[in-house]
């Protein structure tokens, strides 16, 4: 069996200045579909577990138990997954299967789970805008689901790390390549000042520029770090030409009042918002995996073995 929250026996005693994670989750998940027409993308498996899993076990495993989901239409599976099944637990328990009742377990004890819904997908700004109350007057972390990171330590870990020194937001980059830049937001960054290894200050964000406006190809990712003066941010950010109320466009308000601050994740990410994405996502996790490595290397050299006989 897999490990669940392989430290997890660390995370009781860990405190910090990071207590919530949003999790927005109400998109409609249209580059899966039809597999997303009755299901949430957020839902779709690598390997054993969930996408959304890896990235609340990042939480927990960070220290931040609290987590918000914001969701929408047809995701009452979200919820179904992190609630209590003591029916499935009984069935377990009276089997024997001691290994798997730890696993499924393990995710719902070891986090607090609040869901806000959001009416309408109106970008994901809006979907931060709307967990204003549940987060309130503090400063809370954002996961995006798809991008699903290893890394040791958790990358959100890695963040709070840097949050606590430089006491501002921290938004997660990645150097991606230049004719990608296009799918991101984009930093530009002060390269006048020293903030440590792989810490920048923010001078501007440029959301999905063209190549040849690009500041940098340093990629906005999903993960951030932020403070509750976003909210006001947002809320003064005017929606872009899809009727969206995008974060990097709050977050470049936010700029304007205060140091914003990204940090060059250590880890691997692997973005499984698209079909090529997870599936080099899952092969991926499934290689990490001490009980199907083996196997499996073993299946794809097999397998490249008939694509070479038949080319």
């Amino acid at each position: 069996m897999p490990p669940i929250l392989s430290q997890c026996d660390t995370i009781a005693g860990m405190s910090g200045s990071i207590r919530k994670a949003v999790f927005p989750a109400a998109g409609l998940g249209t580059r899966f579909l039809p597999a997303t027409k009755a299901q949430p993308k957020e839902m779709l498996v690598l390997v054993d577990k969930p996408v959304i899993q890896y990235g609340v076990e990042e939480a927990a495993l960070s220290g931040v138990s609290n987590i918000i989901i914001v969701t929408g239409r047809g995701k009452n599976a979200i919820e179904d997954h992190f609630d209590v099944n003591v029916e499935l637990e009984s069935f377990l328990e009276q089997r024997g299967k001691s290994e798997q009742l730890e696993q499924i377990r393990h995710i719902t004890e070891s986090v607090n789970v609040a869901y806000v819904r959001q009416g309408e997908p109106l970008g994901l700004g809006h979907a931060v805008l709307v967990t204003k109350n549940l987060v309130g007057d503090e400063p809370f972390a954002v996961i995006l689901g798809d991008d699903v990171i290893d890394a040791t330590p958790p990358a959100l870990r890695q963040m709070i790390d840097v949050f606590e020194r430089v006491k501002g937001p921290v938004l997660a980059v990645e150097r991606v390549p230049w004719e990608e830049v296009s799918n991101y937001g984009v930093v530009a960054i002060d390269e006048t000042e020293d903030h440590g290894p792989r810490v920048h200050r923010v001078k501007d964000l440029v959301e999905k520029p063209a190549r040849d406006a690009a500041p940098s190809n340093l990629a906005i990712i999903g993960r951030y770090i932020l403070t509750p003066d976003i909210f006001p941010a947002l809320e003064a950010t005017a929606r872009d030409r899809t009727g969206e109320i995008q974060l990097t466009n709050g977050l470049r308000h936010l700029l304007t009042q205060r140091p914003v601050y990204v940090y060059e994740i250590d880890g691997v990410r692997h973005d499984t918002g698209n079909k090529l994405g997870f599936l080099k996502a899952l092969v991926y996790f499934a290689l990490r995996r001490p009980d199907l490595a083996d196997p499996f290397r073993r299946y794809l050299e097999t397998l490249d073995l008939k694509i070479g006989a038949n080319t």
